[in-house]
């Protein structure tokens, strides 16, 4: 199963540069990088990304992530990707831009 993580620029960039980040300010707050599903992505992106051009959507293959991810409950009750751990450029499957038009981020077709 394919998982989510929506980068900024600049954290996209850190990450290439550095091979593996520990995520944004929000996943250093609270202990684990947060990712999303594909059903999950657009609320995130609308939710914590509203206004922001320049995004990075990276999908990682949830099955090769190990015991560092865990599903947790988050915003009503669902169950969300928190992986407890560096969040490593080598386990980035795809990534694409995440363009802003007309007040929507627009997501790959098909997901």
């Amino acid at each position: 199963m394919m998982i989510f993580k929506i980068l900024r620029a600049d954290e996209w960039a850190a990450l290439q540069a550095q091979g593996e980040t520990s995520g944004a300010p929000i996943d250093m707050a609270d202990g684990y990088i947060h990712f999303s599903t594909a059903e999950q992505a657009a609320e995130t992106a609308a939710k914590y990304f509203a206004d922001v051009d320049g995004l990075v959507l990276a999908a990682l293959d949830a099955d090769t992530l190990g015991d560092g991810l865990k599903w947790e409950p988050s915003r009503g009750g669902a169950l969300f990707p928190h992986l407890y751990g560096p969040l490593r450029l080598a386990d980035v499957v795809w990534h694409k831009p995440l363009p802003f038009e007309n007040g929507t981020h627009i997501f790959p077709e098909g997901l």
